[in-house]
């Protein structure tokens, strides 16, 4: 363990990430459709403001704005022969932006989906998909980025690639999935599918967990999935603030930094070390969140009824755990932003 994430999770029995990239790059002026990364070029100002908003309100670490940043969805804007230096540009400004917070900040580089369909289900090899995620994770690594951080992934042969093209970049990276299919990914994977997973790779994460998902309930509950599961690698949670509702033409998140204070502190409960927010997760969110971490004592994990009293319900009955959950289904190539 040389990375710096690496010898801070040493000194910290809790760190906090970041919270959306999308809801405040369209506040800025992201139309749906356009792609976040050419900002980093166009609009470097703008995800300087980004990153500095993470930072500002406490983050221990944020994650640059490469998420779509694969050749494969990049090519969607015809601007897959430019996927090295957009990532090495979001890592870049990322860099200015620690190094000059005053304190340790991790620079994460940001890796989403590549959009495809993994063999054998789709045709994307797992060769191929290595290869994007390798190009995309060298911009990173030589923009500055500390650590490589693949995210939102769905079916355990893409999250493998990615662990792949980490080694090859040479980096320590985390991984995330999102289970926002009653308690399992889009593939079917569950929380302990995936701590199995993560066991088997050859490289592994520092960290792993889930993002984004269906609210913050259901994410917690993966959570306590994690932990049941026996790993004692340190667990990651970034959920959504609250539920997505449409009003005069925009996505809302119905969740309050009240409730998001009250989510950080049951995921560092229920066995979380490092604690985030994706979508629709604010500045404001990140600073209550922050404060809540500081100031509330630790305590038992949380139980699901606790969970449910306190954030909501959950959207399913079932986990997946108990092999009641939906079976596995096709992901379709549509470009998904971050948060």
């Amino acid at each position: 363990m040389t990375s710096p994430l690496a010898r801070l999770l040493e000194t910290r029995d809790w760190l906090m990430a970041d919270g959306a990239t999308g809801t405040t790059l369209f506040n800025m002026g992201l139309q749906s459709g356009d792609a976040p990364e050419l900002w980093n070029e166009e609009h470097p100002d703008r995800i300087t403001a980004l990153y500095k908003g993470a930072v500002d309100a406490g983050s221990d670490i944020f994650l640059t704005n490469s998420f779509g940043g694969t050749r494969s969805r990049l090519k969607l804007h015809q601007a897959e022969d430019r996927c090295y230096d957009l990532n090495k540009r979001a890592a870049a400004i990322g860099r200015e932006v620690a190094d000059k917070a005053g304190r340790t900040v991790i620079v994460a580089g940001s890796m989403g989906p590549t959009g495809e369909i993994m063999a054998p289900m789709g045709p994307l090899t797992h060769e191929r998909a290595v290869e994007m995620f390798h190009e995309q994770a060298e911009g990173l690594r030589d923009g500055g980025a500390d650590v490589l951080w693949v995210e939102t992934i769905s079916a355990p042969e893409e999250y493998a690639a990615a662990a792949e093209g980490c080694r090859l970049a040479g980096m320590d990276w985390c991984g995330t999935m999102s289970f926002d299919t009653a308690g399992r990914t889009m593939m079917g994977l569950t929380s302990a599918g995936m701590t199995e997973l993560v066991e088997k790779l050859g490289h592994k994460p520092l960290g792993y967990g889930a993002n984004c998902g269906v609210g913050a309930s259901d994410l917690l509950r993966t959570v306590l999935g994690f932990r049941a599961a026996g790993s004692e690698r340190p667990v990651i949670a970034k959920g959504n603030a609250g539920i997505p509702k449409y009003h005069e033409g925009h996505i809302h998140y119905d969740g309050t930094p009240e409730l998001m204070a009250r989510y950080a502190v049951m995921a560092r409960d229920a066995g979380a070390t490092i604690i985030g927010g994706c979508c629709g997760t604010t500045p404001d969110h990140l600073r209550a969140m922050r404060e809540a971490l500081e100031t509330t004592p630790r305590g038992p994990a949380p139980t699901l009824d606790e969970i449910t009293q306190a954030l909501g319900g959950f959207s399913s009955g079932s986990d997946g755990t108990d092999d009641n959950g939906p079976a596995a289904r096709e992901r379709s190539g549509r470009r998904r932003v971050r948060g």
